[in-house]
């Protein structure tokens, strides 16, 4: 009987556990939404490693002192963005996120929508998780 109650307590420990990284991921993709309509230097440096792949649906790719510039100097405005259809997936220290992100832009003043499909790569640090990769590509 202990031994059915240790099983089962490891198995709602690890269960639980898994919510907690998930959650904790998701959090951590909200700030990065909330940064890209109201960009924070020091939060943006925060979130974002620095050996950062960032990559556009256009196929340029960006540095994290690239992505960091283009949002802080209003190259890359984002004025409104929606996230559907996000999907979590959590690998010891390594989270992969897809999602449909809606968004209006403001690109170097000039209005813009754009609907792409996304995938974040986020690395879990002592800091908690840091985007490290990002590419989008147009919905068809």
């Amino acid at each position: 009987m202990i031994k059915k109650l240790l099983i089962f307590s490891s198995l709602i420990f690890t269960v639980n556990f898994a919510f907690a990284q998930k959650a904790d991921v998701e959090n951590a993709v909200n700030k990065l939404t909330k940064l890209m309509i109201t960009p924070d230097s020091l939060a943006l440096d925060k979130l974002v490693l620095n050996d950062l792949s960032y990559g556009h649906s256009s196929g340029k790719v960006e540095t994290k002192q690239d992505f960091m510039t283009s949002l802080l100097s209003g190259s890359s405005d984002f004025v409104d963005i929606n996230l559907t259809d996000q999907k979590v997936i959590v690998q010891n220290k390594t989270a992969l996120v897809r999602h449909t992100l809606n968004a209006k832009t403001n690109d170097k003043n000039v209005p813009g929508t754009v609907k792409l499909h996304v995938l974040l790569i986020w690395s879990k640090e002592k800091a908690g998780w840091k985007l490290l990769g990002r590419q989008a590509v147009k919905v068809l």
